[in-house]
């Protein structure tokens, strides 16, 4: 028996069915006629309240059948009409369009509030009942659908660094978090940061962090001057980044007043020795890399081979950068070299063989920014290489210092660095690696 009494609910609330009449009247209907017109403008307004849950069941098959099968509700209506125009606008495949109408209709059938705004975090879970999530994302945004509720990958990653720390010092470390991400209105103001700082703090401090709760510190406030010395590594990187972050962790809560001095004030930041560039790479492999079967390979390893671009540089390139053999970055103008310009017309007629109807503006694409405008990541296409960018940008500016004799000048020109980092490669004249006579730095390629 129970003893607290039985938790009621009334049945079949979830869905509004049609009623038979009108059922009839829409399945008679032609589906054409059922379409909406393309130049009917369709208005739809969310319903604002939302239907709580107990807990939540994975979707019965059987019953996401049946409530698939429903005549389309008025935000589905809205959301196909919109998803038509984005699909001619961005050139979706039918496939792919097809492909989003039956994951808006998996989600439709899973609402637990049905006419209310969608939640980014139940269309990612799509994929596992056979939907699609990113182009989802992008039509529930252009409705005005989607309700963004994803969580941040530093806040995972800062979960998984903070796992075991006392409660005390946790709290206190999830408001400095929160103040980094989303910044601060209250006095004092302080701006967001990007999330990329945020991570390179908690990389340097987790084992600080560690450390203390593992010496019984319950709180940060403990924390003294002498206690953030003894902790710090000795040289390096890492002992840069963990001053800086301990910096900032400090900084922020002896604003919030939860600790009462700031160890770290007055303390100075260790400077970063300078790293000596890697010795040149192996001219088979370039040589390799360049002729690539694959198009979007050849031409990234001819940018980098010849005008030194970085990774970042590569990703944020577009069509309208490179104008009758030169390419336009920044504030320099770089007359492109006779063996990128041959890979260059490789890639442009693979890209408009491939994506023929894409309006993604950046030169290089891949099959998930075909179909939008975004920028492909700094990792493309250098998964499908046997380089790494940064190794291969070192090579060839080690390569003209020596062809150049050491000028400095003409390096910083060339590749648009600053004095002190050409002052890095210039250090090299007198390696015995690195001279002219060794093999590996004669048959360097050279752009004109």
């Amino acid at each position: 028996m129970s003893r607290n009494g039985q938790q009621l609910y009334l049945a079949n609330l979830h869905y509004a069915y049609a009623p038979s009449d009108k059922r009839r009247t829409l399945q008679a209907r032609p589906a054409a006629s059922r379409q909406p017109s393309p130049s009917r403008t369709l208005q739809f307004t969310p319903v604002r309240w939302r239907q709580l849950l107990l807990f939540r069941m994975p979707p019965n098959q059987g019953a996401l059948k049946r409530r698939i099968a429903v005549p389309d509700s008025e935000m589905l209506v809205y959301c196909d009409n919109i998803l038509r125009e984005h699909a001619a606008r961005h050139g979706w495949s039918k496939k792919l369009t097809n492909e989003v109408k039956r994951s808006l209709k998996l989600l439709q059938a899973l609402q637990d509030t049905p006419g209310s705004k969608l939640h980014a975090s139940d269309v990612l879970e799509l994929p596992r009942i056979g939907g699609t999530a990113l182009s989802t994302l992008e039509i529930l945004a252009a409705a005005d659908l989607l309700v963004d509720d994803r969580t941040l990958a530093v806040r995972h990653y800062f979960a998984k660094h903070t796992a075991g720390l006392p409660t005390k010092m946790t709290d206190q470390l999830q408001t400095w978090l929160d103040v980094m991400i989303e910044g601060s209105r209250q006095a004092p103001r302080r701006r967001a940061r990007h999330p990329q700082t945020a991570h390179l703090h908690i990389l340097g401090m987790a084992p600080t962090l560690k450390a203390w709760a593992d010496q019984g510190h319950q709180s940060l406030a403990e924390i003294t001057t002498e206690d953030v010395r003894a902790a710090l590594p000795e040289r390096g990187a890492h002992r840069n980044f963990a001053e800086q972050g301990l910096r900032s962790l400090f900084t922020v809560l002896k604003a919030r007043k939860q600790i009462f001095v700031n160890p770290t004030r007055g303390m100075p930041i260790t400077p970063v020795g300078t790293a000596i560039p890697l010795l040149p790479l192996d001219t088979e492999a370039i040589r390799n890399a360049l002729n690539s079967p694959d198009p979007a390979v050849a031409l990234a390893i001819a940018l980098v081979t010849f005008h030194a671009l970085t990774s970042p540089q590569l990703a944020a390139l577009y069509l309208t950068d490179i104008r009758d053999g030169r390419l336009t970055l920044d504030d320099r103008t770089i007359p492109l070299a006779g063996p990128v310009l041959t890979r260059l017309r490789a890639y442009l007629d693979h890209r408009a063989c491939t994506w023929p109807n894409t309006i993604n503006p950046h030169l290089f694409v891949n099959r998930k920014t075909g179909p939008r405008t975004t920028q492909v990541s700094r990792n493309f296409p250098w998964f499908k290489a046997q380089l790494k960018p940064q190794a291969l940008r070192e090579d060839r500016i080690l390569q003209e210092i020596h062809a150049t004799g050491g000028d400095v000048r003409r390096i910083c020109d060339l590749f648009g660095l600053s004095i002190d980092a050409a002052l890095r490669y210039a250090g090299t004249l007198e390696h015995t690696d690195l001279t002219t006579e060794n093999p590996r730095v004669r048959s360097r390629p050279r752009a004109t």
